[in-house]
């Protein structure tokens, strides 16, 4: 993946509704959510809905289609797979990330008191 579609992803994720809405289509899998019913779920206008949307949809994480009158969403799960590969590249120093003994968490620092 390169750089620059992965800075409109995170972009496009660096909002409450707009990351709302991708965790919503990424649970509900191939099949996705209309439009509106996200709008409902997270609680926003139509209108709003629409442009948070697009956004998503023009940084490549959501697929769209048309079914009679509504829009349904979904996830497009091999740009968010290239995502997730693209920020854990080089995690665990190079090591495979197999398991959880592979990439320990990192200690946090100790504050001066």
């Amino acid at each position: 993946m390169h750089s620059d579609l992965v800075i409109r992803a995170l972009g496009a994720l660096a909002q409450e509704h707009r990351l709302a809405a991708f965790r919503l289509l990424v649970q509900a899998g191939a099949e996705g959510i209309p439009a509106g019913v996200l709008a409902e779920r997270i609680g926003v206008p139509a209108s709003s809905m629409s442009f948070h949307l697009a956004q998503l949809a023009n940084a490549g994480l959501v697929t769209q289609r048309r079914e009679s009158r509504s829009v349904f969403y979904a996830a497009d799960y091999a740009a968010m797979n290239g995502l997730m590969a693209y920020l854990t590249e080089n995690c665990c120093g190079g090591l495979p990330c197999e398991d959880a003994a592979a990439c320990p968490p990192a200690t946090p620092k100790e504050t001066a008191q």
